[in-house]
């Protein structure tokens, strides 16, 4: 069998560039922005950062070279198990500059190294260059999380890449842009039928994206865009948050202990809803995608509508299934990788955008925006796939299987484009909202 040669030259571009985003992130930030715990719901920036040089020294050095860069010291606390995101702020943890030298300490022992790897090696870590893309995906997502956190930071609006104020690193705050307006009722119809989801892909997919899984898919609607923030206004104003018969026992509890009454940075002023922004504030635009939604109110306000949340094999049907080809497409437009123009990616906006924004971001069903804006909650619990495997540790998928946790899909506007694909799964508790998260409605259909 032939090994394909790792591209060494472009995986140093690639690991230079996500280090450029995550410097460029923290660089406007204080001392004390990025020590200090925001909330429990997210660690301190800094731990975040000696996260990544600790996850790329394992990866990188330890279990393809061998050899560590000479921060073991520093480890402990960077183990995500033994310390949850509410603790974190109790360790001791470095500072600021110390952690940038981590970082460059790494980064230096694993450019030196790169040199002695054979291109060609036939081993599972570094076949496909699989674990220079786990390492490069890592820290996109590392990046988001930062946003996130930056999101739930008080006080001050987040002064941006460069100094300016936030408004993404393209301009248009909130992604306030051109759009087309989606029509009331309008839903893609999936006649049913055998398709695939997942893949087999080894060199960048997640153990719990693969196998790929021939199954069963019964007929079914879906919304055309996602649930945008003036269905939502109608939903608070038609008593959504008041009448219980909308909400499952578990919503319920979470309603009253959470107080809830609108979307997570939603407040009034003189009669208008306007929203929290990375620090700013600003009138909540009906035409954007819903943000900052739990499960609970996304299957709420689909239960209110005569609707339901889709499964997550319905909405990976509906952004990648090919009914022409009878064949599954790795992105809404096709196999081409994800850029900014293809979708609402990469923070080049600091929100959701109008339906429309960008229009070649449609599924071969038709469905539109099913990458980027927001992540979109599905019905589903986070299980494995038939088969699956555990590759190349437990800890990232494995230990989470089961109930607790609720499947999303698509990615946000702060998701890096190499961090997302229309077999990509992500979960979180359906309690949670400090993620850039939506939804779309599904229902039964007819063949």
């Amino acid at each position: 069998m032939t090994v394909p040669a790792l591209p060494l030259g472009l995986l140093r571009d690639r690991l230079g560039e996500a280090r450029s985003r995550t410097l460029e992130l923290v660089a406007p930030l204080s001392d004390s922005d990025v020590t200090r715990q925001h909330n429990p719901l997210m660690s301190p920036i800094v731990w975040d950062l000696g996260h990544i040089a600790h996850f790329e020294e394992v990866w990188l050095l330890e279990n393809i070279a061998g050899a560590g860069s000479g921060a073991e010291g520093l480890r402990g606390i960077y183990d995500a198990f033994r310390h949850p995101r509410a603790t974190r702020d109790r360790l001791p943890l470095p500072d600021r500059a110390t952690c940038l030298a981590y970082l460059a300490d790494v980064r230096r022992a694993v450019l030196r190294r790169m040199d002695r790897i054979d291109p060609r090696a036939d081993t599972p870590l570094l076949r496909g260059a699989y674990v220079f893309n786990m390492v490069l995906q890592h820290e996109y997502q590392h990046n988001e999380t930062i946003l996130q956190t930056l999101q739930l930071m008080e006080g001050k609006p987040y002064a941006g890449i460069g100094g300016k104020p936030y408004a993404g690193l393209g301009g248009n705050w909130c992604g306030v842009g051109q759009g087309n307006e989606p029509q009331a009722d309008d839903m893609v119809h999936f006649p049913g039928g055998d398709v695939f989801v997942g893949t087999d892909d080894r060199s960048q997919a997640y153990d719990n994206e693969r196998p790929r899984t021939r199954l069963r898919v019964e007929p079914f609607r879906i919304d055309r865009h996602p649930v945008d923030n003036g269905a939502f206004m109608d939903f608070i104003a038609a008593g959504g948050y008041r009448t219980d018969a909308h909400w499952s026992k578990a919503g319920l509890a979470w309603r009253a202990g959470e107080r809830a009454e609108a979307p997570l940075f939603w407040f009034r002023r003189d009669g208008v809803w306007w929203t929290r922004a990375m620090g700013g504030e600003v009138p909540v635009d009906p035409a954007l995608p819903v943000c900052h939604v739990s499960w609970y109110e996304a299957d709420a306000f689909a239960r209110r509508a005569g609707k339901r949340l889709p499964t997550e094999a319905e909405w990976e049907v509906a952004a990648s299934w090919d009914p022409v080809r009878e064949r599954a497409v790795l992105y809404p437009w096709g196999d081409e990788p994800a850029t900014p123009t293809h979708a609402n990616l990469d923070a080049v906006r600091s929100g959701p955008a109008r339906p429309g924004s960008h229009p070649g971001n449609v599924s071969p069903l038709g469905c539109y925006g099913m990458i980027g804006d927001v992540w979109e909650w599905t019905a589903s619990r986070f299980l494995p796939y038939p088969g699956f495997q555990a590759f190349p540790y437990r800890e990232y998928s494995e230990v989470f299987f089961g109930d607790e946790y609720r499947v999303l899909r698509g990615g946000s506007w702060a998701t890096r484009p190499g961090a997302i694909r229309n077999t990509f799964r992500n979960w979180d508790f359906p309690q949670r909202r400090q993620i850039f998260s939506g939804f779309r409605c599904a229902s039964d259909a007819k063949s």
